[in-house]
């Protein structure tokens, strides 16, 4: 094991009908199903879709970073 760490930055966008916690919540499931060693995320941007008045749509955007193996 090194004494440092490498990571690579992911951009994702997670959406929801329910939440912008759960679009970042379904964004990290889906991403950690095929990435390995996702360790942080950090909320870039949220944004929505409004339909008669009301908000329909969660959208939110994540850097999510992951450890290279082996570092």
């Amino acid at each position: 094991m090194s004494d440092h760490r490498t990571y690579k930055k992911l951009e994702l966008v997670g959406s929801s009908t329910t939440s912008i916690e759960d679009a970042i919540h379904s964004a990290i499931a889906e991403c950690s199903k095929s990435v390995k060693n996702v360790e942080w995320f950090e909320v870039v941007d949220t944004r929505g879709h409004i339909v008669d008045g009301k908000v329909a749509h969660f959208q939110v955007t994540l850097k999510v970073g992951f450890r290279i193996e082996g570092s």
